[in-house]
């Protein structure tokens, strides 16, 4: 998509501060965290939510959650643990409409949501 973001920031149109890359994903630090650790895992074909993946995309989306493993490994986060979130949709905040995959971690979490 021309002009996504996220898309350019994947095919390095638009720099970032890139944590983790392969042949299918991105991943890279957030513009504004909201933990020591903040990072948006993203692949690299365009999906504009959740809501919007195929049954094509059943071996991408599996992809994208070890990518969040091998994220949060090499963030030093994956023992005390950390938070995977991906907003869908205008209720739920979606900001950019390219699917993503929030890593939060570094400090403890508040139990309650929203």
């Amino acid at each position: 998509m021309d002009d996504c973001i996220f898309c350019k920031i994947a095919s390095h149109e638009v720099p970032s501060n890139i944590v983790y890359e392969d042949e299918y994903a991105v991943a890279f630090n957030d513009l504004n965290p909201q933990t020591p650790v903040h990072v948006l895992v993203v692949p690299k074909k365009h999906i504009a939510s959740i809501a919007a993946a195929q049954a094509e995309d059943e071996q991408l989306l599996g992809h994208l959650l070890l990518t969040v493993q091998r994220v949060a490994k090499a963030l030093g986060v994956e023992e005390s643990g950390y938070r995977v979130i991906t907003n869908c949709g205008k209720d739920a905040c979606q900001s950019v409409q390219h699917l993503h995959l929030h890593i939060l971690g570094g400090k403890p979490m508040q139990e309650r949501m929203g």
